[in-house]
């Protein structure tokens, strides 16, 4: 943290408020371009879908849970994988409280992954999570949103994820993808955003980026190093 400038409080005040015309403009910015992401054109999903979940096998259509929308976690945990990504899982530790509020305003929210089933199930348990989460194990979805990789293409160091071409460390990527079903069960694939692009969806980067100190990421191997998942961190917070 780089060493503050003290001065009176007449003085803070006068530097908040020109902050202040910043913040409100990027609140424009933001809303302008949440409205313009509504205004993207939508693609009909055909494929047959079919995951599995708590309830058995279920299609796409089944997934939405009665509602017009639904909003997919592309959770990284592979086969075989012992426990989730850290940082989907920091994702996922804001979602339960969000629930009612989401299927108050039509949503419908799950997370898919490519593990088996049964993998899902022991490391949602030991995460406390309530969120519905299915595996796409037997299908071709986490390929066809570019969010699971063959070590092919990992090997040959080029992937494509996030509507480009990049080196990427592991045969899973996370993302988030909207769906929208019609009154006559159509059902469309409307957006999907992947890597910082989904980064609103964490609230703790949001407080952290109101405190003193930040993120306080720049010594780090990289942005998430610090993250862990929330039974592994040790006394004030410092890592297990």
């Amino acid at each position: 943290m780089t060493t503050p400038k003290i001065v009176s409080p007449g003085e803070w005040l006068a530097a908040r408020v020109k902050l202040l015309e910043k913040e409100k403009q990027l609140t424009r910015l933001h809303d302008e371009l949440a409205n313009e992401r509504r205004q993207l054109p939508w693609v009909r999903v055909d494929k047959p879908y079919t995951f599995e979940g708590r309830q058995g096998k279920l299609s796409l259509s089944e997934l939405f849970a009665g509602k017009s929308q639904l909003a997919v976690w592309h959770f990284m945990l592979g086969p075989g994988w012992k426990e989730g990504c850290p940082s989907c899982s920091m994702l996922a530790d804001h979602v339960n409280g969000a629930l009612p509020h989401l299927a108050a305003r039509d949503v419908e929210y799950v997370a898919i992954s490519r593990a088996p089933y049964a993998e899902i199930a022991a490391f949602q348990a030991r995460m406390g999570w309530k969120f519905n989460w299915v595996s796409s194990h037997d299908s071709d979805f986490n390929r066809d949103f570019r969010v699971s990789f063959t070590k092919e293409e990992l090997a040959r160091g080029e992937l494509d994820y996030n509507y480009g071409k990049i080196v990427f460390p592991s045969e899973e990527a996370p993302g988030l993808s909207a769906f929208a079903r019609d009154a006559d069960g159509a059902i469309y694939h409307t957006y999907s955003t992947y890597a910082r692009g989904a980064e609103p969806l964490l609230s703790v980067y949001a407080l952290l980026d109101m405190m003193p100190k930040g993120r306080d990421e720049a010594s780090l191997p990289w942005p998430m190093a610090w993250v862990r998942h929330h039974d592994r961190y040790g006394q004030a917070g410092e890592t297990a």
